[in-house]
């Protein structure tokens, strides 16, 4: 079952539980639920933002929306792994099916939330950069608005090293870079070749990518006639995990101004 339903508070003193559930026909349970998992919004002078609590009190004039989807709702992904925690930033490993941010329909299966309900002490968590739903990898949280705001300057200004081990179906010979535009705007990837598979007619490589488009790696290797593994939206696969990982983030410490560099073990890299 998917819903969704915005309805104006007519005086002060409604419940938000009451109203919503009158409204949609779902119990109250249930709303409360998506009240947790961030499905139900509030609008106030203009102001949107996620209203989580079910009796925060609501006026009249403002705005009560319920993003249900039930398929969302009931989804568990597996929860990401703490690889370095530097006070005002932290460096984590994104497993396939974690989103990088929440939705209208609910954030509990960001990673954002997920750090924010789970990690001990508990701390503000700020997005500075994304990675693909189905991509596995290294993720960089800010924990401060000065280091959100350095660590997003350095994304935007293309100081940030961002390298991702892929396996793409075909035997790749040699290295090259792509740059081919996407959406009109430029896009250039390096490609190396690190393995090749002739038996299984694939290769393992590594993607440095100066840009960050939209699924960049993914259509500039499909472009190319080496979709990645497991793409069924740019490439030929009907099943089977997207092969992309993150494996190594290079910037500029927000305080220190140190460079720093992660990389993922390889005991969760690619491999055939």
């Amino acid at each position: 079952m998917a819903l969704d339903l915005s309805l104006s508070v007519k005086q002060n003193g409604n419940n938000t539980v009451d109203l919503l559930a009158e409204a949609s026909g779902i119990s109250k349970v249930k709303i409360k639920q998506s009240m947790t998992a961030g499905a139900v919004w509030i609008t106030r002078r203009n102001k949107t933002k996620r209203l989580r609590r079910a009796k925060a009190d609501i006026t009249q004039g403002d705005v009560i929306s319920i993003y249900y989807d039930e398929t969302v709702l009931g989804t568990v992904p597996e929860p990401p792994t703490l690889i370095s925690d530097e006070g005002i930033y932290s460096i984590w490993y994104k497993p396939a099916g974690l989103l990088s941010s929440g939705s209208k329909y609910g954030d509990h299966c960001a990673i954002n939330r997920w750090v924010e309900m789970n990690k001990q002490p508990q701390k503000p968590v700020f997005i500075v950069h994304r990675l693909d739903r189905f991509a596995t990898g290294i993720m960089l949280l800010a924990h401060t608005k000065h280091a959100a705001a350095a660590l997003s300057k350095q994304f935007k200004d293309r100081q940030v090293s961002k390298i991702y081990q892929v396996i793409v179906d075909g035997v790749l010979d040699e290295n090259q870079s792509i740059s081919e535009s996407l959406d009109g705007k430029d896009a250039l990837s390096f490609i190396s070749v690190l393995e090749k598979n002739e038996p299984l007619m694939q290769s393992l490589i590594e993607v440095d990518i100066k840009t960050g488009r939209k699924h960049q790696i993914r259509r500039h290797l499909a472009h190319i006639g080496f979709p990645v593994v497991g793409d069924r939206q740019y490439g030929n696969a009907t099943s089977g995990e997207l092969i992309l990982t993150a494996y190594k983030l290079s910037f500029l410490h927000p305080k220190t101004k140190e460079k720093m560099t992660y990389e993922l073990e390889e005991a969760l890299r690619p491999k055939f």
